[in-house]
């Protein structure tokens, strides 16, 4: 049974930095692309940034070269550092298996999320 706990979310001025964790259990990474999502408010949920178990990276063009995403293997935890926050970086952060999403479609499993607010 997939388990996701996303935290690290916050309030931060533009510009500040914030770092997500997310706490996966039901999922095996070495056999997994994980990745970080975001729903910004009144928009659909999008991808900002994934990694595959071999530590390639993809990063959407908004947030490539200020969005760093990384993994604890050993602790089934993902992590994504975000520096030069954008007020449009305002959303609800979600983390979860590329291939569960693509597999359960609307059926997928989504934790709670962690708010991030961006002030300008």
């Amino acid at each position: 049974q997939v388990q996701l706990v996303e935290s690290g979310g916050g309030l931060v001025e533009a510009g500040g930095s914030l770092r997500l964790s997310c706490a996966a259990s039901g999922i095996t990474f070495s056999r997994n692309v994980m990745g970080w999502y975001r729903q910004p408010p009144g928009k659909q949920r999008e991808l900002v940034a994934s990694i595959g178990s071999d530590g390639g990276t993809h990063y959407a063009d908004s947030v490539k070269g200020r969005f760093t995403i990384s993994t604890d293997n050993a602790k089934n935890i993902v992590y994504l550092e975000m520096n030069s926050l954008k007020p449009e970086d305002t959303a609800v952060y979600y983390c979860n298996s590329l291939i569960y999403v693509a597999v359960r479609g609307k059926d997928v499993y989504w934790g709670q999320g962690t708010q991030v607010t961006v002030s300008s």
